[in-house]
């Protein structure tokens, strides 16, 4: 009783707070197609790492701007550039920023993986909305006080645990909304982290032309604004997010484990995944496909100029070293459509690979990767030979497609083979491939060219071996993909393991296990339309954009 003779409130200590898993769980009438939107807005903020270099260059000259020369310090070490106030930075020392957020994102997705399989994709969503804005706002303060170690801590280290954990953060979730569209479902939220950079990089250069004055190059503004921005974006997505029941599945589907050896009907525990050889050659899979694709990316760029040099501005035969700088002007900006082009089929490759796997399987999607890709590899020095840029282009493009397509294949893949139980914290794990993969690609590939320049090899024959190189990359991962195989049945749970971890019996209800329990399979609402227009929009924005770059290739 309170003093005044009313009686007080109680905590309700058995009603779940608002930010767990059980609050989540979706009622009957809900829309399924809510869901890959509420994906999709955090994937489109967090793919922006991909286009964290619009902000290096200008932050190279951040103390300087205006200036006729940098204010270089040219003995300056690694340590001194984190703490100092008087120099400028150099770009070498601000890319180890996206350095540190891949590596970071493997680690925090493997770490906690199994912690969001139990809290749900809310509250991991949230915790990922403040890592990776939080990280912007350091990074933002970082440059306001030139200090490079805040720069490395918010947008590399706290940024890259957001990262991780918003990458992971929708994938469980979207397999079992979709057990008929595995691949399909997780194609859409990955397309959005490749997307990210299509829409956040021409924002962020706007932003810095916006806030550029004789005195500020603009950067900490720009960062400012698209941490508060991310922010609103992400929070809405997670706060979209909804768990199906337990046992649910859409009405009148059935599962196909009876026609298809590669889909599990069982579920294999967190703590057994990483025991099987199947893990370990899903691993490399992924390793390589993305070590070869990510090479690529690292070098697309100086790799057209120094391959085709003037052939690119109607001067064929003259190297790139031959051309006055008004002439490499051009080369460098039919380079970048190059690179524009090469982004938005690892955007359109993502959606389409993995929406086809639905169809064909993703086994064999995966051969098709490695099959195509190698052949395409091993013949690009041909084409360039020929000097034709079309076939070249086109041929990378293929290329970049099936690199995108690998990332978003690779979830339904480990569903298929491991069960959707804890497919979420297995990919979590498996994710430490791409931060290994994003080390070993680019150094890879550099150190070739490296060996190349300084024998002093130029235009085609300085990449030629390269191709090679990455051609053998993607036939080790043929060779690991066709060993996968589906689990024997002791790795599985049983029965009843599996409905200890499944959702309170409160909200499961009284509705039969494998029931659609009052939602069905969804369909074209206001309330989707809505949803997909929010992130529909800025995704048309950046392919218009993107494409508008990319016609300097054909001109």
């Amino acid at each position: 009783m309170s003093l005044s003779g009313a009686p007080a409130a109680q905590f309700d200590e058995s009603r779940p707070g608002f930010l767990s898993r059980e609050r989540t769980v979706a009622k009957p009438g809900f829309n399924r197609w809510l869901v890959p939107p509420a994906a999709l807005a955090i994937h489109l903020c967090i793919g922006m790492a991909y286009g964290l270099s619009v902000f290096w260059l200008p932050l190279s000259r951040a103390l300087s701007v205006g200036a006729a020369a940098p204010a270089a310090c040219p003995d300056m070490s690694v340590l001194t550039a984190l703490v100092t106030t008087s120099c400028d930075w150099r770009v070498s020392d601000l890319v180890i920023v996206f350095s540190i957020g891949i590596v970071m994102l493997g680690i925090s997705a493997a770490l906690f993986g199994g912690w969001l399989e139990q809290a749900g994709p809310r509250k991991a969503g949230l915790a990922a909305a403040l890592c990776w804005s939080g990280g912007f706002l350091i990074g933002a303060l970082g440059v306001y006080l030139h200090q490079l170690w805040l720069i490395w801590l918010g947008m590399g280290l706290i940024g890259g645990i957001g990262l991780g954990l918003g990458y992971i953060s929708p994938v469980s979730t979207l397999i079992k909304w979709f057990p008929d569209r595995r691949g399909m479902a997780t194609g859409m939220a990955i397309m959005g982290f490749g997307g990210g950079a299509m829409i956040g990089s021409p924002l962020a250069d706007t932003l810095i032309k916006t806030f550029r004055t004789p005195d500020t190059a603009g950067v900490w503004q720009a960062l400012a604004v698209m941490g508060i921005g991310y922010f609103a974006f992400m929070v809405s997505g997670a706060l979209g997010y909804r768990v199906p029941p337990a046992g649910w599945q859409p009405e009148g589907w059935m599962p196909p484990a009876a026609k298809n050896t590669m889909i599990a009907s069982g579920h294999v525990h967190l703590g057994q995944a990483h025991k099987t050889p199947q893990f370990w050659l899903l691993w490399l899979v992924l390793c390589l496909n993305v070590s070869a694709g990510i090479g690529v990316l690292a070098l697309a760029s100086p790799m057209l100029q120094e391959i085709f040099g003037g052939g690119l501005i109607g001067r064929p035969g003259i190297a790139l070293g031959q051309l006055d700088a008004a002439e490499k002007g051009q080369v460098a900006a039919i380079a970048a459509g190059f690179v524009g082009l090469l982004s938005l089929f690892n955007i359109l490759g993502r959606f389409f690979w993995a929406s086809m796997s639905d169809r064909i399987g993703r086994k064999t999607t995966y051969a098709i990767f490695f099959g195509v890709g190698l052949v395409l590899y091993a013949a690009a020095p041909w084409a360039a030979g020929l000097g034709s840029t079309a076939l070249f282009v086109g041929m990378f493009c293929i290329i970049l497609s099936m690199y995108g397509g690998g990332f978003a294949t690779i979830p339904a893949y480990l569903a298929d083979v491991f069960g959707t139980q804890f497919v979420g914290a297995i990919h979590g794990r498996l994710l430490t491939a791409w931060s290994t993969a994003g080390v070993v690609g680019p150094l890879v590939v550099t150190a070739i060219r490296q060996h190349q320049v300084d024998a002093g090899v130029q235009g085609l024959d300085l990449y030629s071996r390269t191709m090679l190189v990455l051609a053998a990359f993607l036939a080790a991962g043929f060779l690991c993909n066709l060993l996968v195989r589906p689990l024997a049945g002791h790795w599985f749970m049983d029965e009843a393991q599996v409905k200890g971890l499944e959702s309170k019996p409160a909200s499961i209800g009284t509705v039969p296990r494998g029931a659609s329990q009052g939602i069905g399979r969804g369909g074209v609402t206001p309330a989707a339309l809505l949803a997909w227009a929010v992130v529909g929009l800025p995704i048309l924005w950046g392919i218009w954009i993107t494409l508008a770059k990319a016609l300097i290739l054909f001109r």
